[in-house]
C-alpha cells in the first residue's frame, strides 16, 4: 500500500471514528418533551430561555418544549406518555391524581408559591364584593384553574355557589366577553386577565379584582411535573431539567428583559412590552414570595401542600384529598443555596 493511500484510509478511519462519536454524544442526550400550561407568554420564558442559552443540553438532555392549552390539558399529555415532562398548576393535579390512583403525576419543581387565581368584573356592573356576585354570570374556559377552584373561593368568602350561572368560554373571548357584558365577571390568572383586558381598552382602574390570595386561600399554582413512568426510568434526566430551569428562572427573575427576548425569539407575534410586563408582575405576585426569599425557590412546604390538597379535594367534590408526599417529589431540586435569589 502506498504512503498516499495509507494517509487515505487513515483519514477515512478518523472521520468515522468522529462520526461515530458525535453519534454517541447525540444518543447519550435523553430526549425530552415538554409542554408548557398554556400559549407562550412572558411568565413560562424562562424555559425558553433555557433551551436558548443550551443550559438543557449542558446536562445532557434533548428539550423540546411545546405551547399547551390548559393545566388539564398538559397533566393529560404528561399522564399518557404523549409528553414527558410539563408545567401545569398542582391544584389540577390534586383532581387527576384523586381520579386517577394508577397514574400518579408528579410535581418536581415549585414555580408559583402564591396563586395567581382570581375572578374579575368591571366597576359599572356595581359588583363591589365577592358577595355581589351571586346572580351574576362567570364567563370562563372549563378548563380554566381560577374557574375550577372557584368553587373552593364561594365557599370562603360566602358566596351561594348556585346563585352563578357558567358560560363556557373560548379563551380568546374570556375577556372581550367581559368588556361588551356578555358576562358578568370572569376568572383567570391574574397577570392574564388583568393585562389582556387592559390591552383590549380596559384600564387596570375600571376593574374590580377579588384574587384568592387576598380571600386567604393558601393555594400553591403551577409546578414542573413529570410522568411516574420517565420519573423510573430517567431519574438524572428529571433532575437535570429542573437545575437547569432554576439556572434559567434566577437569571430571568435578574433580567426579564433576557427572558422575554428568548419568548419573542420563539414566537414573534407576542407584544414583547405586554408579555415583559405581565413577567414582572408575575415574578413580584407569585415567584419571588417571602417563603421563597428564605427557603429557596422550587420547594413547598409539605404542611401547606396538604393544606391545600384537602381544600381542593372539599371544592371538587373529591372522596379523599391525595397525600402532598404523593404529589410532591423533593429530591430532585438542587441545594438550597443553589435555589436563592440574590
Amino acid at each position: 500500500m502506498t504512503f498516499a493511500r495509507t494517509l487515505t484510509h487513515a483519514a477515512a478511519g478518523l472521520a468515522l471514528a468522529l462520526g461515530l462519536g458525535a453519534a454517541g454524544t447525540a444518543a447519550a442526550e435523553t430526549k425530552i418533551k415538554f409542554t408548557l400550561d398554556w400559549v407562550i407568554q412572558g411568565p413560562t420564558s424562562p424555559f425558553l430561555y433555557a433551551l436558548q442559552k443550551g443550559y438543557y443540553k449542558a446536562e445532557g438532555l434533548d428539550v423540546s418544549v411545546d405551547a399547551g392549552q390548559g393545566s388539564a390539558g398538559a397533566l393529560q399529555r404528561v399522564a399518557t406518555g404523549a409528553y414527558d415532562m410539563g408545567f401545569a398548576d398542582i391544584n389540577a393535579l390534586v383532581e387527576y391524581n384523586a381520579k386517577n390512583p394508577d397514574g400518579q403525576v408528579k410535581a418536581v419543581m415549585m414555580a408559583y408559591d402564591a396563586p395567581p387565581f382570581g375572578v374579575y368584573a368591571l366597576k359599572k356592573s356595581g359588583i363591589k364584593t365577592p358577595k355581589d356576585l351571586e346572580g351574576k354570570k362567570l364567563g370562563a374556559p372549563v378548563f380554566d384553574a381560577s374557574f375550577k377552584l372557584f368553587p373552593a373561593f364561594a365557599a370562603k368568602t360566602g358566596i351561594d355557589k348556585s346563585k352563578v350561572t357558567h358560560i363556557n368560554l373560548k379563551p380568546q373571548l374570556r375577556e372581550p366577553s367581559l368588556k361588551d357584558g356578555t358576562v358578568d365577571f370572569i376568572s383567570g390568572h391574574y397577570f392574564s386577565s388583568a393585562l389582556d383586558l387592559e390591552k383590549i381598552g380596559v384600564p387596570l382602574s375600571d376593574v374590580v379584582v377579588f384574587t384568592y390570595a387576598d380571600a386567604g386561600m393558601d393555594f400553591y399554582g403551577n409546578a414542573v411535573v413529570a410522568s411516574p413512568k420517565f420519573i423510573k426510568e430517567n431519574p438524572a434526566a428529571v433532575k437535570g431539567l429542573v437545575k437547569a430551569t432554576i439556572k434559567a428562572w434566577k437569571e430571568v427573575v435578574a433580567n426579564p428583559e433576557a427572558g422575554v427576548k428568548a419568548a419573542k425569539e420563539r414566537d414573534g407575534l407576542i407584544d414583547a412590552d405586554l408579555e415583559l410586563k405581565r413577567l414582572k408582575m408575575s415574578i413580584e405576585k407569585n415567584v419571588v414570595t417571602d417563603y421563597v426569599k428564605k427557603n429557596g425557590f422550587g420547594d413547598v412546604d409539605m404542611a401547606r401542600l396538604q393544606r391545600s390538597s384537602d381544600a381542593v379535594a372539599a371544592a371538587v367534590g373529591l372522596e379523599k384529598s391525595p397525600k402532598a408526599a404523593d404529589l410532591f417529589e423533593a429530591g430532585f431540586l438542587p441545594p438550597k443555596a443553589d435555589r436563592m435569589f440574590k
